[in-house]
């Protein structure tokens, strides 16, 4: 079956080579031009990736990001002209799990969709042979719907909020440094850095935390990394 990617950009020259290089590759492609577009699209289709730009017409790329979060973890990498460091971490901020800078090479962001999406159907393939319900003091993480409860409350974390607490809550007591969390939830070759581990944990905390100073869940060893008691 074709691996189906959704392209939103306003910018119909960058669309066409996109779609063009795809398809050489048996990608299958739609593509939308501004934001409102392209959450309908992602609302109505199942894709296996999505490719987002930031500056969009009518809806921004942070909204769209956020709004798709809200029922969907299909692997969405953001796009953005700027090259700011504060647009790439507002990005995973919304829920994206990767981004690039535009002009990009075109080969290098074909190289991260077939990453990205073997490492998403890899890791689905983990969770349907393992045991996918895990309870701990009222935490009750179900890994097929993934689905988060705390105390009987639904918690509506991104893809990759999910995946960090399921790392660290399986292995209960173990320190994780950025590093490892890094190579674990985002993969060997994931060009990011390590502060994309920071801004995940700490919107994590923002989230099932009642006190993120004082947290019950996940904790910081201080010059280490993070784990979970």
């Amino acid at each position: 079956m074709a691996r189906k990617v959704l392209v939103v950009d306003d910018e119909k020259l960058i669309v066409k080579g996109l779609r063009f290089s795809l398809e050489q590759d048996d990608y299958e492609v739609d593509a939308a031009y501004d934001g409102e577009e392209g959450l309908n699209l992602a609302t109505q289709n199942e894709y296996d990736i999505i490719l987002l730009d930031l500056m969009l017409p009518k809806m921004d790329g942070f909204e769209v990001c956020q709004r798709i979060r809200e029922f969907s973890d299909v692997p969405i990498i953001m796009l953005t002209a700027k090259g700011d460091d504060m647009d790439k971490i507002m990005g995973l901020e919304y829920g994206a799990d990767d981004y690039m800078t535009k002009p990009f090479n075109i080969l290098e962001i074909k190289a991260r969709i077939k990453a990205i999406i073997r490492r998403s159907k890899n890791k689905t393939k983990e969770k349907n042979v393992s045991d996918h319900v895990i309870r701990d003091r009222g935490l009750v993480m179900d890994t097929a719907s993934r689905r988060l409860t705390i105390d009987g409350e639904a918690y509506s974390l991104t893809s990759k909020e999910f995946e960090v607490l399921e790392l660290l809550v399986r292995n209960k007591g173990k320190v994780f440094s950025r590093e490892e969390l890094l190579t674990r939830i985002w993969g060997e070759d994931y060009e990011g850095d390590e502060r994309t581990v920071d801004v995940h944990v700490r919107r994590l905390r923002e989230k099932i935390e009642k006190n993120p100073k004082e947290p019950k869940y996940v904790f910081t060893r201080w010059g280490v990394g993070y784990y979970y008691s």
